[in-house]
């Protein structure tokens, strides 16, 4: 078994199993934070991408997380649920106030904060996105979209990206295309889940040298599968990859059309993207195009609780005779507080219009430093969520995993957190409330730390 996860490409992150973290985690010399490690790895059951653990959180506010050696690091990955910040005292006062006031419903009851919710959401959604179930986590709301694309259309298929991630659950890693939650003990999977490769900058699985043209022939493959085979229930992608990679202008439209020549359904997955994250309240506002079932998570909770959405068009209501969610916290009154609450949060606090000006200003520089560093071969992403792509060869684009390690560790050293994402793309995600000393001093910590080779 372990030989076979060592031929795994981990690109939804790292492995947490290489020398650079033996180093790392040798250097944890702190006694409580080696017990809580050590109790950690004898209580959980192993699992790639988390075992062992970088280290022992104690505290988390605002942009910083503590460890129990009393490290702090601004947390530029946080699972993508921190929009709000971690600890944001109005979520904290409305939670507790929720708890006092109501702090449980039954399934088959209803409760004011579950409705609210939903009718929140039916409104700031695009289009006639106005049906809404909740989940506990985004990888069960993906499940949820792909229950209601079945009973819509009569269909089964899947298309979806490879390499993509859409949760852990076997139905959303039926339809995810990266290894680790695919390969060996996880098969087999949903049947009729077809994949296409991607869009890419470069190494475009098309032969494709540019954005653009890769976008192009991407969009013309799925039109060509969807036609080929003409009974695909639903096309499930993220409008915006969290590696992160955003398409090319148009590329969405072009797909948009070619589901409803076939008719197949649109779902978009925005659980890391959404809310604000890339400069817009909903990420495929950027291209101006309404899926048929658009599915939210993570910082829906406000970075405290967990809570998920499937919004889907109105006319999609149809499966009242069949279970497609029926979870135990459906509608509980608590979460559906913390997600009212920290939806609030973002839209009157200016969050996603902030994230635009922030991501804009960091993009630009590292897109300057990256133009004078031999080890940058491309910075992209949208809003608060950015890429630095690390490479050895900036002719070829050859990637440099062990350097993208290497950065990672010196960051961490240096009290930054982050997620490499395929191996060498340092991913940069921090809260959409940050300081922008504190955003230009992480900028400061990447910078050095990539210049140092």
């Amino acid at each position: 078994m372990s030989g076979l996860s060592a031929k795994l490409v981990h690109t939804e992150g790292e492995s947490n199993t290489s020398a650079a973290r033996g180093a790392w985690s040798a250097r944890l010399d702190d006694k409580a934070t080696q017990s809580l490690l050590k109790r950690d790895a004898d209580a959980f059951l192993h699992q790639s991408l988390s075992s062992p653990c970088v280290t022992a959180i104690a505290k988390a506010e605002g942009i910083w997380i503590q460890d129990t050696a009393g490290r702090r690091y601004m947390d530029f990955h946080g699972n993508s649920v921190h929009h709000i910040g971690y600890g944001h005292p109005r979520l904290k006062a409305a939670i507790k106030q929720q708890i006092d006031d109501l702090c449980f419903a039954p399934r088959r009851f209803t409760c004011e904060p579950a409705v609210e919710l939903a009718e929140t959401l039916g409104r700031l959604a695009p289009g006639d996105l106005g049906k809404v179930l909740f989940t506990t986590g985004g990888s069960d709301a993906v499940e949820v979209a792909l229950r209601l694309a079945r009973a819509a259309t009569g269909r089964f298929k899947t298309l979806s990206f490879w390499d993509a991630f859409h949760g852990a659950g076997f139905g959303a890693s039926s339809v995810g295309g990266e290894a680790t939650f695919r390969s060996g003990i996880a098969g087999p999977l949903l049947p009729g889940a077809e994949h296409v490769a991607p869009w890419a900058n470069h190494h475009c699985a098309y032969g494709h040298n540019s954005l653009e043209d890769s976008a192009r022939a991407c969009a013309s493959m799925i039109s060509y599968v969807l036609g080929r085979e003409g009974d695909f229930a639903a096309l499930v992608a993220e409008p915006m990859r969290a590696t992160p990679n955003p398409p090319a202008p148009g590329f969405w439209k072009l797909v948009r059309e070619a589901c409803d020549r076939h008719g197949t359904l649109l779902i978009f997955d925005e659980i890391p993207t959404g809310l604000g994250k890339t400069g817009r309240f909903f990420t495929s506002e950027h291209d101006g195009v309404t899926p048929d079932i658009l599915v939210v998570g993570k910082a829906l909770g406000g970075g405290i609780l967990p809570i998920a959405a499937a919004i889907a068009r109105r006319d999609l209501d149809v499966a009242g005779d069949f279970a497609i969610g029926h979870y135990t916290h459906e509608k509980n009154p608590v979460t559906t507080r913390a997600a009212l609450t920290t939806i609030a949060i973002i839209r009157e606090e200016g969050l996603p219009e902030r994230a635009a000006e922030l991501g804009g200003l960091a993009m630009a520089r590292l897109r300057a430093f990256g133009e004078g560093s031999p080890h940058v071969g491309d910075v992209r992403g949208r809003g608060l969520m950015f890429g630095v792509e690390i490479v050895a060869d900036k002719a070829d684009m050859a990637p440099d995993n062990a350097l993208a390690e290497r950065v990672y560790y010196r960051c961490l050293e240096a009290g930054l957190s982050f997620k490499i994402s395929q191996g060498n793309v340092l991913t940069l995600s921090p809260p959409l409330v940050i300081p922008q000393a504190d955003l230009d001093r992480a900028l400061d910590i990447v910078e050095t730390a990539i210049a140092a080779g």
